[in-house]
């Protein structure tokens, strides 16, 4: 239920905090005095259309703020937890609006969108008025009003459930046969990818190893370069032993002759050819050790460089090799296991269609008893609404070609307001009055079965008085045991019938500097007053008041 409506700068209303109570709420004033502002009010904080022209003059914004009291079950509650809002108390709607248009949204004090705001909002409270083009009215909620009836919500929901097979099913059809089309169309182009590439056959962690094993085999290219230069040096023809070994003789015959003055030098070239002698034994272990092949080299370059060919073909890294591989082998293999696939595929979508024919046609036979249902339902509140030769009919359409979540149903409200008139559409058919008490009596025999937990009903007896004023006011009293219902009524046959009556009136503040939209609950002598006011008019009369004495009475 609606608990409290919180207003601030809104067109005449400067500050307004309202306590709201279960049942029926009457809402009465002189024409001007602001109940439609409050509508006006509600509807922006549950989401309506922002409007700069709602904010008071002088003002920078308005804030509007609803707090509603749910059962934990409620379905708002549960799109609340599915967008991460928490809902463990009572469900507080704000709407800020500003001056320059902008709007803000919060529920629960987290910021929201406005999408999100209506979309809840739209399953708290529904008003009803008699230009209403909203809730009933809306033939695209027929339908589901009409499952919600005849209980065949689960019907309705295992009708989606098999549609939604049929769609998957179908997509996996359509994106196989795409896929088969787009594998032929380049076979040709996929042989060869695939031919090529088994052939190189690229590992994963190749290029970085090939790439490794070059730089190696090129830094041992030129260590071999270095080494040969050494032993040409050592060995070549310009080698120093030689020469050193043919003076150190001529040195030793000297010395022999007995010119032992070249002895020291003797035995410094004889240490140097010692040294030369290990110095090429060294050379000759690294050329052993340091063995270069260049067609080794060669082979790594060339298998390096045809992968990285291939990756820049196919715009990919070298890894990415094996996946475009994959891809045209599973191109060809669809070629020659397609169609098969596609044949399962295709009867599996029979299967599915036939499951969703079998599931709409259930929906369908519900819908046909519920709507004959309904319809007498609503039918047995019209007389007493001074509608008793109008009828009430749900037109069904039902096509088994029409393939849609819903089932094979098209469905709409008609009426026919008089015999030997033709049923229409509620909007196109009823006057304001008439449309006013349809909608009522259809209201009172769904109320139990997937309405809104708040009803507000915006002067729908306007035009009306008497006995059919009295049926109004009865119908939501009886329509307020089962939701909460607030009404704006100028009907004293609908206030009387009110557990909580509301007096909106115009207050002027500071002796005429501005004027407020003033809302105060009627108890005792002063609701009896007003209940007078309205049924007299300007002047209330003795007669008036015993008049809304007995008509208090009567209700109680």
């Amino acid at each position: 239920m609606l608990s409290a409506l919180s207003v601030r700068n809104i067109v005449l209303i400067d500050q307004l905090d309202i306590g709201l109570e279960g049942g029926l709420t009457a809402l009465t004033g002189e024409t001007g005095a602001g109940k439609s502002i409050l509508l006006d009010a509600l509807t922006l904080a549950l989401g309506g259309r922002g409007d700069a022209s709602l904010v008071r003059h002088g003002a920078e914004s308005g804030q509007v703020v609803a707090v509603l009291q749910l059962p934990a079950d409620h379905p708002a509650r549960v799109a609340l937890r599915d967008n991460e809002i928490a809902d463990d108390a009572d469900l507080i709607m704000r709407r800020v609006q500003y001056a320059d248009g902008r709007t803000r949204a919060f529920i629960n004090d987290q910021p929201v969108g406005a999408g999100l705001m209506q979309a809840i909002g739209s399953r708290l409270v529904e008003i009803h008025g008699q230009h209403d083009d909203r809730a009933l009215v809306d033939a695209d909620t027929h339908r589901a009003l009409l499952d919600a009836f005849g209980g065949l919500e689960p019907d309705a929901d295992g009708t989606r459930k098999a549609h939604a097979g049929l769609v998957e099913a179908e997509g996996e059809v359509a994106a196989q046969r795409a896929m088969i089309a787009e594998a032929a169309a380049r076979e040709d182009y996929a042989r060869h990818v695939v031919d090529e590439l088994a052939e190189l056959a690229p590992d994963a962690g190749e290029e970085e190893s090939l790439a490794d094993k070059r730089a190696r085999l090129m830094q041992l290219e030129k260590a071999h370069d270095e080494i040969r230069d050494a032993d040409d040096i050592l060995s070549g023809p310009t080698a120093p032993a030689p020469a050193l070994s043919g003076l150190m003789r001529r040195l030793m015959r000297k010395a022999d002759g007995g010119v032992s003055l070249f002895q020291p030098l003797i035995d410094a070239l004889d240490q140097s050819l010692t040294a030369l002698d290990v110095t090429a034994e060294a050379v000759e272990t690294l050329k052993r050790e340091m063995a270069f092949d260049p067609a080794e080299l060669e082979q790594v370059e060339g298998r390096l460089f045809a992968l990285r060919a291939a990756a820049r073909k196919h715009h990919v890294t070298v890894d990415g090799l094996a996946e475009v591989l994959a891809k045209y082998r599973a191109e060809l293999a669809a070629l020659q296991s397609g169609e098969a696939t596609l044949s399962k595929l295709e009867a599996d979508v029979e299967v599915s269609r036939e499951a969703y024919r079998k599931a709409a046609r259930k929906l369908s036979g519900g819908r046909i008893k519920a709507a004959k249902a309904v319809s007498k339902a609503v039918e047995a509140e019209l007389p007493d609404l001074k509608l008793g030769a109008a009828r009430f009919i749900v037109d069904q359409q039902v096509d088994e070609t029409r393939v849609a979540a819903s089932g094979f149903d098209q469905v709409a409200f008609h009426v026919q307001t008089n015999p030997g008139t033709l049923p229409g559409p509620l909007m196109k058919v009823a006057s304001g009055g008439e449309l006013s008490r349809f909608l009522l009596a259809l209201k009172v025999v769904l109320a139990d079965r997937g309405s809104a937990p708040v009803l507000i009903f915006d002067e729908i007896d306007t035009g009306v008085g008497g006995a059919v004023a009295d049926a109004i006011g009865r119908r939501l009293k009886r329509l307020s045991t089962k939701v909460q219902v607030l009404t704006v009524t100028h009907a004293p046959q609908v206030a009387a019938r009110a557990d909580t009556h509301m007096f909106i009136e115009k207050q002027a503040i500071e002796e005429g500097a501005f004027v407020r939209t003033h809302v105060r609950r009627l108890d005792g002598p002063a609701r009896k007053e007003e209940i007078a006011r309205m049924l007299a008019g300007a002047t209330i009369t003795p007669e008036a008041r015993a008049a809304a004495g007995k008509l208090l009475s009567d209700v109680a």
